[in-house]
């Protein structure tokens, strides 16, 4: 099995050094299989991405907002 992740189909073999002897006709309908499950993915793979950045940014954001309440209750507790 490959280690490393490919946006193109692509499949591996357990023929541990020999000779392949999957059919033709196999490898086309695996091949077809791969590039629809790609297809299919692709809408839910960019909608992963986009929510991924916006979590990022929120709490990116979040960190510093609640760092800068910390920092002025502090403040305020200690002139008060």
């Amino acid at each position: 099995m490959s280690s490393f992740s490919s946006l193109v189909p692509s499949w591996d073999t357990s023929s541990l050094g020999h000779p392949d002897r999957t059919p033709r006709a196999e490898r086309l309908m695996l091949g077809q299989h791969l590039a629809h499950c790609g297809a299919l993915r692709g809408p839910l793979r960019a909608a992963w991405t986009g929510l991924s950045r916006c979590h990022r940014l929120l709490a990116e954001r979040a960190l510093t907002a609640t760092l800068l309440i910390a920092l002025v209750a502090g403040t305020a507790w200690l002139v008060l």
